[in-house]
Parts: structure tokens; sequence; C-alpha cells
């Protein structure tokens, strides 16, 4: 069953036109230029319930202004999104029940407040029952590892400790499908393994759908069973990695070097 849907997804930005000759700051001021930016250019795609997809793409690509469109905090240009059966910029308070979120360069939880009592605060604004409460707390504390920086505030913890506490955060009430916004960036060898392993129990033991934009070819060989490869807002490629490897670079041939080139050489065709 399709859980995400997407037809003729398109986002456009107007930018400001930089000004010329003189007095250019003064006519921009006045009489403002602008230009359209293309982000994301007619994509369709499907998701199934319980996938893990990879979304991969050169910085710029379009891969979070996708990202950012699925989870409502965007509204398309133009096209169709349902997400959990929800158009999720107008069903916006329902969607965001079905759904968890992490960018691996913003936090979601509270800055200058212990973990802990951030994912109490979570717990109240999703009305999570005490009981579910507890069972997830304990279950994410020992995927996590949280114990040691549970009672610490949010701004002391490293990059690697603070998102795993976002995982936590993101899943505290149960949402159906789990957007991943390059979670790993940054992160250490050990820590980034920690988080491999509690995507891939959380998609095994709840059939959580989840969706990742990802640099790191490790994360896609170990954690996705399909990836989607976006170029200047159009979908390239959408199959398997067995799938990438035959298209762009032979049966046995090394991932990360096929993912350099396609971005190197801006979305070549096969």
């Amino acid at each position: 069953m399709a859980l995400i849907t997407v037809k003729n997804l398109q986002k456009m930005y107007k930018i400001a036109k930089p000004g010329e000759g003189r007095f250019a700051t003064l006519k921009a001021l006045v009489r403002p230029q602008y230009e359209e930016r293309r982000a994301v250019d007619g994509i369709d795609f499907t998701i199934s319930d319980g996938e893990i997809v990879g979304y991969i793409g050169q910085n710029g690509a379009g891969k979070s202004t996708t990202i950012k469109m699925l989870s409502g905090i965007l509204v398309p240009t133009a096209g169709d999104i349902k997400v959990n059966g929800l158009i999720p910029h107008k069903d916006r308070k329902e969607h965001l029940r079905n759904i968890g979120v992490v960018f691996g360069q913003k936090t979601s939880l509270w800055w200058d407040v212990p973990v802990i009592d951030s994912l109490n605060i979570l717990k109240e604004m999703y009305q999570v029952e005490d009981s579910r409460f507890k069972k997830n707390l304990e279950m994410f504390t020992d995927l996590l590892d949280l114990s040691p920086f549970l009672n610490q505030p949010v701004r002391q913890l490293s990059l690697g400790q603070r998102v795993r506490a976002d995982l936590a955060a993101a899943l505290m009430h149960d949402p159906k499908t789990l957007f991943l916004d390059e979670p790993t960036i940054g992160v250490d060898v050990v820590a980034k393994e920690r988080l491999r392993e509690f995507i891939t129990e959380i998609n095994r033991e709840r059939g959580v759908t989840v969706l990742l934009t990802t640099h790191d070819v490790v994360d896609m060989e170990k954690l996705v069973s399909r990836v989607i490869v976006i170029h200047a807002g159009k979908i390239i490629f959408d199959g398997s990695m067995q799938g990438l490897r035959e298209r762009y670079g032979g049966e046995d041939a090394d991932i990360e070097a096929i993912v350099r080139d396609i971005y190197q050489e801006g979305g070549r065709t096969a």
C-alpha cells in the first residue's frame, strides 16, 4: 500500500536579482527585480508502507525542499502530495501526529533544558499516554544509549548525542512515517552505527516507513532497500541499490564511486 504519493511536485522560489550600475542598492530597494529558481521540478514517486528509501543528490538538488513539503513546512508551488492519506500543508495538525522529522543540522529540542524535560514537554504536546511514554522512553534509552545525557541540557550535548535525542523525540508519539534529513552528517563513526541500528530496529519492529536523505554511502548500503536520485530538481533514478550499480557502473561497481560520478557529471544517464 502506498503510504506516500507525490505527483508532479514543484517548488519555485523568487530570488532578488543584484542591481547593476550606480545606485544599484537604492534601485534594488525601490524597485526590486526577481528571478525564479525551480528547486523541485515535477517529480513523481510513491513509497510503500514499511519501506526505507534513500533520497540522494548534490547539495541544492532539491532533497531538503522535498522533505519540507512532505512534512508540511513548505507549500508546493504545484503538484500533489499525500502522506498517510493527508495533504501535509492543508491537514497540518493531523499530519504532524503521524510523522516524525529529524533535520541533522537543527534540533527540535529545547536548547537550555535537560533532554528528559524536552521529551516530557513533547509527551504533553502529543498527548502520549503515560504507559506508552514509559515504554517508548525505556526502549529508546536502551537502543540509543540515552542514559548518560538524559539529564543534561541540549546545548551541552555532542552532535551525535543530540541527534540520538532528536530521534527519540521524533518517535515518542509512535508516528507511521519518519523523515530524516542528513541525520548522520558530522557524527562520529560509533554514533553513526548506533543510529543505523536504531533506524533498522524501528523499521523492523514497528513498521515505520523511512525517507532518508544522506551523502553517506554506508548509510545507503546498510539501511535502504531502494534509492531515489535527484539532480537539479528532477528524479534521474528510482530503483534498488543493485539497479543503481547495474545502470551506472556494472554489477560489482563501487556505490561511492558511482554516486561521486553522478554528482560530478551532473546527472548523467547510462
